[in-house]
């Protein structure tokens, strides 16, 4: 075998020993991004399951102030009606 077939044997030989290395480290990254990826993930689903549970409270709350506020304007309205009866009463024993 000439000299120069023998180099480019080796140089052949040590081009597809880099190609392997290189794909080793590529494949090595794409598994550590595919991890963080997925840690990322569980992670948005967590915060958004949270933004839906505090979205819910807050509509029972809001339901709860609604139920509330009509609790306080029909008390309002009884307080008014005797209020009202009251001083018919007193306007009629005063006269």
């Amino acid at each position: 075998m000439s000299k120069q077939k023998m180099i480019f044997t080796m140089l052949g030989m040590i081009l597809l020993a880099s190609c392997g290395n290189v794909s080793n480290k590529i494949e090595k990254k794409l598994t550590e991004l595919q991890s963080k990826a997925e840690s990322l993930d569980s992670l948005i689903n967590n915060k958004v399951d949270k933004v839906l549970t505090l979205d819910s409270l807050m509509y029972s709350e809001s339901e709860s102030v609604k139920k509330l506020d009509t609790l306080i304007h029909k008390s309002s309205s009884q307080l008014d009606s005797i209020s009202k009866k009251g001083t018919t009463l007193l306007e009629n024993i005063t006269n």
